[in-house]
């Protein structure tokens, strides 16, 4: 593997771990058993190993989620996939790496940012309508808005404030959120799907 992307893959592991702003370029040479001057020979400073890292992250996001799409039978199975997916990623991940990038590497947060606005936005409005259309979603939703409530939910499950993190994991909070969000866009036929699905037998 090519120096470079052995220490974004280095790299983004200590960033996922420890966060964004615990972890120094010396940190990150010293980790990977190499010079300062090595690493200042690929990357001139941190901003640039976040930049070139998110880059190539929401690049295999993209992938991922086009393939867990073209997985799925309908759009109760989309969310649900897309969900299981999401609590992986979110698993081994700071809870401060957004709030981090935020603040300290404005450049990624924007990519990011327009990242979130485009491309998972259509994929959650995408989403919506196919299940309308297939009569597992209500009809009279208001996809824009909700929409956005689900691309909202991404960081809310990272705030602090909300969620203190000595008490509230990222990955349960967005369980919670996803699984709320799909029973109340759903409709009768879509939540006995949903419970086909998850095993769960309900009284009517």
């Amino acid at each position: 593997m090519e120096i470079k992307d052995r220490i974004l893959n280095r790299a983004q592991q200590l960033f996922m771990r420890n966060g964004i702003k615990s972890v120094s370029m010396d940190d990150i040479a010293a980790d990977m058993g190499m010079s300062k001057k090595t690493l200042y020979k690929w990357f001139e400073n941190k901003d640039q190993i976040v930049l070139a890292g998110i880059t190539r992250h929401l690049d295999g996001v993209q992938g991922d989620c086009a393939c867990v799409a073209s997985k799925a039978a309908n759009a109760v199975e989309e969310m649900l996939l897309l969900s299981k997916w999401a609590d992986e990623q979110f698993a081994d991940v700071h809870p401060s790496i957004f709030n981090d990038m935020k603040k300290y590497h404005p450049t990624a947060w924007d990519l990011f940012k327009s990242h979130k606005n485009t491309f998972i936005l259509a994929q959650i409005t995408q989403n919506l309508r196919r299940g309308m259309a297939e009569g597992l979603f209500r009809a009279d939703l208001d996809v824009e808005v909700l929409a956005r409530l689900n691309l909202a939910q991404i960081e809310l499950a990272f705030d602090s404030e909300l969620y203190p993190t000595a008490q509230f994991g990222p990955m349960r909070v967005n369980r919670v959120f996803d699984e709320h969000f799909l029973l109340g866009v759903a409709t009768l036929k879509g939540h006995k799907l949903i419970n086909q699905y998850r095993h769960i037998t309900e009284a009517e």
